[in-house]
């Protein structure tokens, strides 16, 4: 396994530069989160030609790409992380598999690898209310039909890329824990989709060990997200300032012979960008070592 960091925590930066900085602190992966301003996916001619460029970069660099889907505001100025691959609309929906094949395309320019991503929150949880009553929430059972659909959608793109999913349970979304995450692995049942496990949503959800759920996933584990959090509130903090405990985590990494990255997210935390690359990687670096 391998030290990574996200993208999304140097958003004040150039791309090329970001590269530059993640590379000079050691990291030997990025996580490259598309956006509006890092390899924009809403012109996907562009967005894989501006991978082809910064390839050559990266390899020079010694770093390695995975491909992250969690920008905000990108399909939509209004909502955040909408549409959704559960959204009511076919053409919402629709415009997010778009996204994530874009995605895909980009994994590809860069040499194939991971593309992370989620369900989204179903419409009734992230909606403005209409006037009068709320909207009705759906049926799971539909839900979880829906998300299945969309998902196999995104995998008959990903194959022939050589591209694999690594689906992420997050807070406040319709896949949340990984008891969702294993019904939805079991529905799609392909072996491209597996687990993007941001141990810090373990631990803020109260979802278990997540020593003990690495150790039971080790073959399906494609992608871990790390920061620190406080049990209970969904913050990405730096190191040292959450309560979670680290070292049964690297633990079960290393027991389960895990070679992929390791990700520092710190979404909020791009204007003191070099000082958490900086402390970010001393902190995560002793427990590299078995």
């Amino acid at each position: 396994m391998y030290l990574s960091y996200n993208t999304n925590g140097l958003a004040y930066h150039r791309l090329d530069d970001a590269l530059t900085l993640i590379a000079e602190h050691g990291y030997r992966g990025v996580a490259l989160t598309l956006d509006h301003h890092h390899l924009d996916p809403t012109d996907r001619e562009r967005a894989v030609a501006e991978a082809k460029r910064l390839r050559p970069i990266t390899a020079r660099l010694g770093l390695t790409a995975t491909i992250e889907t969690g920008a905000r505001f990108i399909l939509d100025p209004r909502r955040k992380h909408q549409p959704t691959l559960i959204s009511r609309s076919p053409a919402g929906r629709a415009r997010r598999i778009e996204f994530l094949v874009t995605a895909c395309h980009v994994a590809r320019a860069f040499g194939g690898g991971c593309v992370s991503l989620w369900s989204g929150a179903a419409d009734a949880a992230t909606s403005p209310e209409p006037a009068g009553a709320p909207e009705a929430a759906e049926p799971e059972k539909a839900l979880f039909a829906r998300l299945t659909a969309s998902v196999r959608q995104v995998l008959d793109a990903a194959r022939p890329l050589g591209v694999t999913l690594g689906f992420e349970p997050e807070p406040g979304m319709f896949i949340d824990t990984l008891a969702r995450y294993d019904r939805l692995a079991a529905a799609v049942d392909d072996p491209l989709f597996g687990l993007t496990l941001d141990v810090t949503h373990v631990h803020c959800l109260g979802d278990g060990d997540p020593a003990a759920h690495i150790r039971r996933r080790g073959a399906s584990l494609g992608n871990v997200h790390v920061a620190d959090m406080r049990r209970g509130v969904h913050d990405h903090l730096p190191f040292g300032e959450g309560d979670m405990c680290f070292e049964p985590i690297f633990a079960a990494l290393h027991d389960v012979a895990y070679a992929g990255p390791i990700s520092v997210e710190l979404p909020r935390h791009g204007h003191v960008a070099v000082e958490s690359l900086a402390r970010s990687f001393a902190f995560l670096t002793p427990f590299m070592r078995p």
